[in-house]
């Protein structure tokens, strides 16, 4: 039966039909019928749902069909392995059981049934040489207890008549424990399958557990349920004991009010005796008491001498008579008694306190601290931002988002384009800088780069790697094929022709032409990229690499000319044409490499994004994702690995640690006396007992020295100093070696066991660097996907692209490698329309709300936490790119949220590197800076003399040094082919020395 929330699904009742011929919808699997086809929609949709649990097996997270076609292929399973012999007892055994959780009674069946053998089970017997034999159970005796002369019990035991197999004449009589069944047939887990898939159990506590009607009525078991297992029972005996409950405690609350209250218990209010006469005669005062007890209970107003402790007196006179109280009862008579005070209602006890962490807007908004403020690389920041910071005037925050993805393509994916590593900066820098007059290597690489990804080469078979739409036919051949326009017709003349009528057909003329005109006006040119492409075969260019003297920027135009047939892509295609390939200026190579280095930098960012979603959908850069997750898979074993024997030395290291407290004591250095501890084991140096000793010891020494270098010229000076320090050596030699006799026995025990100490954790270091630098391997191989830091509150993305899918500063034997960084920022993404709409920007209703509870909306909480500078939208960018940024952000998070922990938390991992690379990149851009400030202080002719002649040298290159995009190389592609993508392959190596000699011979 399948599970929804762990409970089986319920299935539709059939509705009626009063219409035969009527169309219904019929889902075979349930049965279900439907006379509307949005229920029918609507029960599919749940239908394929991935929230449904497989009863039989466990499996979650599937639809409802994958659940029942699970179910019907576990069950196939289980009744195929579950043993036929042993389903009767085990499903009598079951019936009705109330244990709770089915592992339990799993144990339960599993013990009472592991010894035990029934009639037709297939089992192995066991013989007293050792030999083993297969044999079926034919027939089963039980065996009571027996009595021993003590007067104890034995165990009851079962006798088994067994047919062995391939001999059917002979039967062997064994008892338990000579016979056992194959491990593989009677075991938890199948026992377990067995009776989820017979057994079911409704949903309230207590519930029995009941065997299904279908099986029940196979194996002869009685469902009919005892009362009081039934639910109707099982909740009247709760509503019974509840309603004890509560009289028994509201009796024991009236008795605790007052210790003499039980006396008054069954009295209404406090009211004095009704006072009247005596009676005269004898018959009444007989009948007075002979009343019943319970009759004295209810007439206690009617006898006022049950209150009196005492005789009183006289009995009050006649009812005429005036009544005066005696006076033992003014004084003996007891006081009513007290009033029960009310209890005041109890207040409703606080809401519990919240359990963290919770909903990141639900938090209460602080208004004592603001995030830091974001930094935009745009020209035109969000609106309401102020002191954004703007580094760049050239770029869009339209092309930010493309600019980042990009790069990180470029970087991640390095080695499928055979392009070595370089820095955000310099790919900015690249982008803006690249022209006639600066030819950038970085900029005309990755080009030539990403077209190679789109058709191979002529000696890999000059195939076209992607997708691309088919070019329409010629201008020409339309306009031949277009049908010729059919004449007008003349109008009819009239039958007389007057002014009045031949000024109208005169304006029904000009109407007409007016019309016509609009229908069809002249098109206006665009570009001109087929009149480039007229004599210009891209493909088979791109097939040459043909690249150099504008040959790419050409290849680049075919491309999107083709592209723009894609109703996707044609705007953004048509918009780059039309700066490539003008309508006013004649196309050529030369023209469009002269345009494209003039083309504006948003444009360029827009034609590498298309170049680059391109290249996505090739083998090649499929084949390397599914080698890196391959390559992951390897590492996750190895770190399991490395984990199992970290895990198995710090056991041992445990034991060899309780094992070292046990010989520590006996182990211990001896005390030294007190004799030995003024003594120190430096030649002459002060002793710590005495002040005046350490002085007198010292001048001693001291003057011993200067004796030895003032008599040096003396004939037995130096050998007395050289006795005296002989004397202190030979001292301190015997002193070691008393110590060390002292030493017990046990220590060269111990010191071997200090060593295996060191041993293991050596070894435990050795794993923990292993699987540091497996984890590593795992970041750098998970290029599927731009993992984020996380969000936070008003859900703005954080990302560090250098978390996953490259090295943390790149290759390591890149040209930019001295940069120390990748692209050393944390970029912050603002919240997509959705999250927008459904977080921030919400219905007035659900404001109001907010509002209600927090005295603000959701907007001017953005405001107030988030400060001068916001992102709204996911196609808006901001940064951070300062480490005293970083400590501020992370002081602004709350960790008490989902959101905000989890980015916390991350930040906090990565906290280190993060800092090191934006102290990195401070660096390098402040170097490249001052750099630019010299070679400007040089032109102005503020340099010292000598370096006069380093300026007239440096004058002559052409290549401006100030750019650092062009100190990058492509060392990959030199390495891979031997010379870079946009220059021509080398010619074909001439033959050697020796081929030519042997041609001569």
């Amino acid at each position: 039966m399948v599970l929804f929330k762990r409970k089986p699904v319920q299935f539709l009742q059939t509705p009626p039909l009063d219409d035969e011929s009527a169309e219904v919808w019929y889902i075979p699997q349930t049965g279900e019928v439907f006379v509307n086809y949005e229920d029918y929609l609507n029960r599919m949709d749940f239908y394929n749902q991935p929230r449904f649990i497989c009863q039989i097996t466990g499996h979650s997270g599937l639809s409802f069909f994958e659940a029942l076609k699970s179910e019907l292929n576990g069950a196939q399973e289980v009744d195929q392995a579950f043993p036929e012999a042993l389903k009767a007892p085990v499903l009598r055994r079951v019936q009705f059981q109330t244990v709770s959780r089915i592992d339990t009674l799993v144990d339960m069946v599993y013990e009472e049934f592991r010894s035990d053998y029934y009639p037709g089970e297939a089992v192995m017997i066991q013989g007293a040489s050792g030999e083993r034999t297969s044999g079926t159970v034919r027939d089963k005796a039980r065996l009571g207890s027996k009595v021993l002369p003590d007067g104890s019990l034995t165990q009851p035991c079962s006798r088994y008549m067994i047919s062995v197999d391939g001999q059917p004449h002979e039967e062997v009589v064994v008892d338990g424990s000579q016979i056992y069944r194959d491990r593989k047939i009677f075991t938890k887990s199948v026992l377990r399958s067995f009776i989820k898939k017979t057994v079911t159990r409704e949903a309230w506590t207590g519930a029995p557990w009941l065997v299904k009607h279908d099986v029940a009525a196979q194996y002869h078991i009685d469902t009919r349920v005892p009362p009081h297992l039934r639910y109707d029972n099982k909740l009247l005996e709760r509503k019974q004991h509840q309603a004890q409950k509560k009289a028994s405690q509201h009796t024991n609350g009236a008795q605790e009010v007052n210790g003499t209250a039980s006396a008054f218990q069954n009295f209404g209010p406090a009211r004095l005796p009704e006072l009247k006469p005596a009676p005269k005669s004898h018959k009444a005062i007989k009948t007075q008491h002979s009343q019943s007890p319970h009759h004295q209970d209810v007439d206690v107003h009617r006898d006022p001498a049950l209150f009196y402790p005492q005789p009183l007196g006289p009995l009050p006179p006649a009812p005429n008579q005036v009544y005066h109280f005696p006076v033992p009862f003014r004084n003996v008579m007891p006081p009513p008694p007290p009033l029960v005070p009310q209890p005041k209602p109890e207040p409703p006890p606080p809401p519990p306190p919240p359990k963290y962490p919770i909903e990141d807007l639900q938090l209460e908004p602080r208004d004592d601290y603001v995030r830091p403020a974001l930094k935009f690389i745009c020209s035109d920041p969000p609106e309401g931002v102020v002191d954004s910071g703007a580094r760049n005037d050239k770029i869009l925050m339209k092309s930010i988002g493309p600019l980042l993805e990009t790069w990180d393509t470029l970087n991640v994916y390095c080695e499928v384009y055979k392009l070595d590593s370089f820095t955000f900066d310099d790919y900015v820098e690249a982008m803006e800088i690249a022209g006639e007059e600066t030819p950038c290597q970085l900029f005309s690489e990755i080009h030539c780069a990403l077209l190679k990804q789109i058709v191979s080469s002529e000696e890999d078979g000059g195939k076209v790697l992607v997708d691309l739409p088919e070019l329409d036919e010629d201008d020409d051949s339309e306009e031949s094929s277009a049908p010729s326009p059919e004449p007008e017709p003349e109008p009819k003349p009239t039958g007389r022709a007057t002014r009045s009528s031949l000024a109208k057909l005169e304006a029904e003329r000009l109407k007409a032409e007016a019309a016509a005109a609009e229908k069809s006006p002249e098109p206006q040119a665009k570009h001109r990229a087929s009149e480039a492409l007229a004599n210009f075969d891209w493909v088979e260019q791109l097939k040459k690499r043909q690249f150099e003297d504008g040959g790419w920027e050409m290849i680049v135009v075919g491309l999107l000319h083709q592209l723009s047939k894609k109703p996707k892509q044609t705007e953004a295609c048509e918009e780059l044409l039309a700066h490539l390939v003008p309508p006013d200026i004649e196309p050529s190579q030369e023209t469009v490499r002269q345009q494209y280095s003039k083309l504006d930098l948003n444009l360029r960012i827009s034609a590498l994004e298309i170049l680059c979603l391109l290249t996505v959908d090739t083998k090649a850069f499929r084949g390397y994702m599914e080698e890196c997750a391959d390559t992951m898979t390897g590492y996750r074993k190895e770190k399991i690995e490395w984990q199992r024997q970290r895990k198995q030395a710090i056991e041992d290291l445990k034991v060899l640690n309780d094992e070292r407290k046990l010989l520590l004591p006996e182990n211990m250095p001896p005390s030294p006396p007190a004799e030995e501890v003024e003594v120190t084991k430096a030649n002459g140096d002060v002793k710590m007992t005495d002040a005046d000793n350490s002085h007198g010891e010292q001048t001693e020494a001291d003057s011993s020295d200067v004796d030895i270098g003032a008599r040096r010229h003396t004939r037995r000076g130096g050998n007395r100093a050289a006795e005296r320090q002989r004397k202190r050596e030979e001292e301190e030699r015997k002193r070691e070696a008393e110590l060390a006799a002292k030493v017990p026995k046990q220590s060269k025990k111990f010191q071997k066991l200090l060593k295996d100490i060191q041993k293991k954790q050596d070894i435990i270091k050795k794993c923990e660097d292993e699987i540091a630098t497996i984890d590593n391997d795992l970041r750098e191989a998970d290029c599927a996907r731009t993992r984020i830091l996380g969000k936070d509150r008003f859900w703005n993305r954080y990302y560090w692209f250098e978390r996953n899918g490259m090295p943390y500063a790149g290759l390591p034997t890149s040209s930019t490698a001295d940069a120390g960084y990748a692209n050393g920022c944390i970029w912050v993404q603002g919240p997509t329309d959705m999250e927008r709409e459904g977080y921030i920007d919400m219905p007035a209703e659900f404001q109001e709300e907010y509002k209600a509870k927090f005295k603000m909306t959701v907007p001017q909480r953005k405001k107030m936490e988030e400060g001068r500078t916001s992102v709204f939208n996911a196609r808006q960018w901001g940064y951070y790119s300062e480490p005293s940024e970083v400590d501020s952000l992370l002081s602004w998070l709350d960790p008490r949220g989902f959101n905000e922990s989890k980015l916390r938390k991350e930040i906090l991992n990565y906290k280190d590197k993060i800092v090191t690379h934006m102290e990195n990149r401070k660096k390098y851009l402040s170097s490249a800076d001052e750099e630019e400030e010299k070679e400007q202080a040089q032109e102005n002719g503020k340099e010292e003399p000598k370096r006069m002649a380093t300026r007239t040298k440096t004058q002559a290159s052409p290549e401006p040094a100030q750019f650092r995009c062009l100190n990058w190389t492509n060392n990959v592609a030199i390495d891979e082919f031997g010379h870079l993508h946009s220059e021509p392959p080398p010619p074909p190596k001439t033959k050697g020395r020796k081929a030519s000699r042997k041609n001569r011979n």
